[in-house]
């Protein structure tokens, strides 16, 4: 079992930089494959948007298309922890952001985990709001 906390939220002006970071506690955290997630909860409906994912050794990342070359995922196994650098940044990046775990890999073999389902355990979130 592993429990997450996402910290690095904050007010930015479109076109700046945020540092998300989440920080794990529990056991094997280099055995789970690490994602980030965003939800905008004042649009009805609006499900959890997968954001970006990297493999457990820190090998392989995806991403979501909407923010491939903008952001980027890392992760520090000796430090339990995973980061998401996010730089021009949009108004449209604004949401509460999530980071997430699953055991095992990141790509199933013939498709990468992107959806909610796949992760088994998930932090508080932390709100990005970028003003236009």
């Amino acid at each position: 079992q592993v429990q997450l906390v996402e910290s690095g939220g904050g007010l930015v002006q479109a076109g700046g930089s945020l540092r998300l970071s989440c920080a794990a506690s529990g056991r094997s955290f280099s055995s789970y494959a690490m994602g980030w997630f965003r939800q905008t909860p004042q649009v009805p409906g609006k499900e959890r948007e997968f954001v970006a994912v990297i493999e457990w050794s820190g090998d392989g990342t995806y991403y979501a298309d909407s923010v491939k070359g903008r952001f980027t995922i890392s992760r520090d196994n000796a430090r339990n922890a995973v980061y998401l650098q996010m730089n021009s940044l949009k108004p449209e990046d604004t949401a509460v952001y999530y980071c997430a775990a699953r055991w095992g890999s990141y790509y199933s073999g013939t498709y990468y985990h992107t959806t909610v389902g796949d992760y088994g355990y998930w932090g508080q979130g932390t709100q990005v709001t970028v003003s236009s």
